[in-house]
């Protein structure tokens, strides 16, 4: 430690020194300039020696005052030179302003004013920029490896002139590409713009590149993809760089060049939220959020938590999952009044007393079974949770003067295929229901969430690990995406804009082949894995959708909300239909039930499903079972 302090003083007392040697050189070459070069008369000679003392301690003064040492000449740039410029324009003009009070400034010509800033100028900036020109291009002995630059943009900038300057020379650059037409045939660093992404695969032939690497951090899913399939034709590794906020703050940190992931390729562009309103709403609230412990609930919990609610009461029936949340907050908000509540949604009477003791002023309904094919063998179980329970926690909610109540629904309410999708629709209507009360009740619907639990991407991610096969149902499935934390973001921001009685769909984008989701990862991973295709399971879809065929789009304040006007609701009908239903539960007629959801919901067809699952005998044994890396469609 005390050898780099004295190895760090030792190089700032050469800068300094360097700098002050250079402002009797600068004043005496202005007056030397002044006399073309030639004999300087002696007593211009004379008056500007005199004056020496006071510019070089004026000068001095004004280094320090411009911070001329905050810099390193290693990493000289444009601030660099301002201050430099700043310093010799403010030291000449208060020199002369001295030299004049002093006597002093008839003496000395009028001319070495203007020449001696120029001069010390040159004198101070020149010598930084040839350092750091030499550390830059000085020679690579060992250079890295030879990386193909996409995204000649300011985060491609950055990263480009940190490679270049990088001790450990881990990477070179040797080309860019660029969509934008006005870049190509410039250079970045030296570093030449040959094309644009069309042209990755014959580039990274030409330029002999070992990897490619993504340099624009704000770029959406569908421009990542585009720019990983063609990267993927090459055969090469694709790293990209963190998000935007992370790498502008800045200098881009090359160790933080990561493997593309999934997400980046399955997600979408950033949504745009009014934190403001939100907050105003959330903050010193009493929120509880029901099925805490699960994806969607745990995620919602960590968002609130940094809104700085009154209190958070998670309640969640899981001793694990509710362990776990609960720690987790309690590391990053211990400050924070955290509820955690181990009780089922169905026990009246548990819902009860915690309403009463805690008097919720939110409810975020997460609580739900989820699992299509596993509810499609536990009908009853379905019912139960996804319908008696929702209507248990929205009654208490009424009961105990709860201002908001937002339900998480699903897309596959929408015409539903599936036991799971008709127990959330009946969740749904009962919510529309509710809404004659003083608690407003809301509705968010939404496709899938990237890293649920059980959802398709953890799946996939074992079988290629384990070394296949991925095995994907229908070479045509497809499913809307998005990711936990975006979905839940919007959750708050629908709660927040309803008036009560709505159901918000958020906008999930374009819908993905789940074929096309196997092989991305298959390609992500560099392994050769197998595609085995093996019918629709029960209860599944080809295709999900986001709309009943009654209900009206509209849009909101929010282009990433939109509001689906339905039918009113007879609430009478919905009520003895509940009591029938329940009633049949109870007694364990799983039959009955099944009869009784395809009577209240003439849209329920799990025969059409029945239908889909079996695949022609061609599809399964000759179908395109075998996808060999970076087979992307």
């Amino acid at each position: 430690m005390l050898y780099r302090l004295l190895l760090r003083f030792r190089r700032r007392g050469l800068v300094l020194a360097h700098d002050l040697v250079m402002i009797p050189v600068a004043w005496m070459g202005a007056l030397w300039l002044r006399f073309n070069l030639g004999a300087i008369p002696e007593p211009n000679l004379i008056a500007c020696l005199q004056a020496l003392p006071v510019v070089f301690l004026v000068q001095a003064l004004f280094f320090r005052y411009f911070g001329l040492y905050r810099g390193l000449w290693r990493f000289a740039s444009m601030p660099d030179l301002v201050r430099i410029v700043q310093a010799a324009t403010a030291a000449t003009a208060t020199s002369a302003l001295v030299l004049m009070m002093l006597g002093w400034l008839p003496a000395v010509p009028r001319s070495a004013f203007v020449l001696y800033p120029v001069l010390l100028v040159l004198a101070l900036g020149g010598p930084r920029f040839v350092y750091r020109w030499w550390k830059d291009h000085g020679g690579n002995p060992v250079p890295g490896e030879r990386a193909l630059m996409v995204g000649a943009g300011r985060a491609g900038d950055q990263l480009a002139r940190d490679l270049i300057r990088d001790s450990r020379h881990l990477y070179s650059p040797v080309a860019f590409v660029d969509d934008n037409p006005l870049n190509i045939g410039r250079e970045v660093h030296g570093v030449p713009v040959r094309g644009s992404i069309e042209d990755i695969p014959r580039l990274a032939r030409q330029s002999r590149a070992d990897l490619i690497i993504i340099a624009i951090p704000s770029a959406p899913a569908e421009l990542m993809r585009r720019i990983y399939e063609k990267a993927s034709e090459t055969g090469l590794p694709v790293r990209t760089l963190p998000a935007m906020a992370d790498v502008m703050a800045g200098r881009v940190a090359i160790d933080e060049l990561r493997q593309v992931s999934i997400e980046d390729i399955v997600g979408r562009s950033q949504v745009e939220l009014d934190w403001g309103e939100i907050a105003y709403w959330l903050q010193g609230r009493r929120v509880m959020v029901t099925g805490g412990g699960g994806s969607i609930g745990a995620e919602l919990c960590r968002q609130v938590a940094r809104l700085d609610p009154a209190s958070l009461i998670i309640v969640e029936r899981s001793e694990f999952n509710l362990y776990r949340i609960q720690q987790e907050l309690r590391d990053h908000f211990p400050e924070m009044s955290l509820r955690p509540a181990l009780v089922d949604i169905n026990d009246k009477a548990c819902m009860d007393r915690l309403m009463s003791s805690e008097r919720p002023d939110v409810i975020f309904h997460a609580a739900a079974y989820k699992h299509v094919p596993m509810l499609e063998e536990h009908v009853l179980e379905a019912v139960h949770n996804n319908v008696r329970g929702t209507m248990t926690v929205a009654r208490a909610a009424m009961a105990y003067g709860v201002e908001r109540f937002v339900l998480v629904s699903t897309d596959k309410a929408v015409n539903p295929a599936s036991v799971m999708g008709a127990s959330k629709r009946l969740a749904e209507l009962y919510c529309q229901l509710c809404n004659d009360s003083r608690t407003r009740f809301i509705t968010v619907r939404f496709g899938n969430v990237l890293e649920s639990d059980g959802s398709v991407l953890p799946r996939f991610r074992d079988q290629i690990e384990s070394g296949g096969p991925v095995t994907v149902t229908d070479p045509e499935m497809t499913r809307y995406f998005m990711n936990i934390p975006e979905a839940c973001q919007l959750i708050m921001q629908a709660g927040m804009m309803g008036r009560g009685g709505e159901i918000f769909v958020l906008d999930m984008g374009e819908p993905v082949r789940i074929v096309d989701l196997a092989r991305q990862m298959i390609s992500l991973s560099g392994k050769d894995v197998d595609i085995v295709f093996t019918g629709l399971r029960p209860g599944e879809k080809l295709y999900e959708e986001l709309f009943h065929e009654h209900e009206v789009m509209q849009r909101t304040r929010n282009p990433n909300i939109r509001l689906a006007m339905g039918q009113s609701v007879d609430g009478a009908w919905l009520e003895r239909c509940l009591q029938a239903l329940f009633e049949a539960c109870d007694r364990g007629r799983e039959e009955r039930v099944l009869q009784l959801l395809k009577e209240y919901l003439p849209e329920f067809n799990p025969a059409s499903t029945t239908e889909q699952v079996a695949l022609p005998p061609s599809v399964v044994e000759a179908g395109d079972r075998f996808i060999r890396r970076g087979s992307i469609n």
